[in-house]
């Protein structure tokens, strides 16, 4: 099942609000989704947790421009930029946002309760100071065409010389076979 990162959907939205084509409520219903509620803290100018239709357009009025995904893994700190704190807590929680005209990014907290199929799911967006500086390895979308490109050409050359499609009844014999196996555990 494809399951979108949050920071995915708080760009995108974010990212529609900021351009006029959706409202702040109608950007926070389509982030929080299926969780219970999304709050943002450490926001500038206010006191204590604030939800994200005031989060949103408080950054707005700080003169955010756009919002962009930061999916890093250790050892590949993709769209990351720092100071270390950000980095750190993007790292542990393998996404976060970065704002562009603002010095600041916004790192997802989550915490599940229930059971399973009644979970109730919070998140807790922390606002972090970031550097403006050029995220760390993220390819222009001229150099990721040609990665995907390349990629394509790789897989197909692998897959011809396996000849795959020729294989007919031998390869569903196989399979028909493993299927047997498996079944009888």
């Amino acid at each position: 099942m494809l399951v979108e990162p949050r920071s995915g959907l708080l760009a995108a939205w974010g990212n529609a609000l900021l351009a006029g084509l959706v409202s702040p409520d109608e950007a926070a219903l389509a982030i929080v989704g299926e969780d219970a509620v999304h709050r943002v803290e450490g926001l500038p100018g206010e006191a204590g947790p604030v939800g994200l239709t005031l989060a949103l357009g408080r950054l707005r009025g700080l003169g955010a421009t756009g919002f962009r995904v930061a999916l890093p893994v250790p050892g590949h700190p993709l769209g990351l930029s720092g100071p270390p704190d950000f980095n750190a807590r993007a790292l542990e929680a393998e996404e976060a946002v970065v704002a562009y005209g603002v010095p600041y990014g916004l790192v997802p907290e989550v915490s599940e309760a229930g059971p399973e199929g009644d979970l109730h799911v919070e998140v807790v967006w922390r606002v972090l100071p970031v550097r403006e500086a050029l995220p760390a390895s993220v390819p222009s979308l001229g150099e990721a065409e040609r990665e995907l490109a390349e990629a394509l050409r790789d897989a197909t050359a692998v897959l011809s010389r396996l000849d795959v499609a020729g294989s007919g009844p031998v390869a569903e014999a196989a399979v028909d076979a493993y299927r047997a196996r498996v079944e009888r555990g």
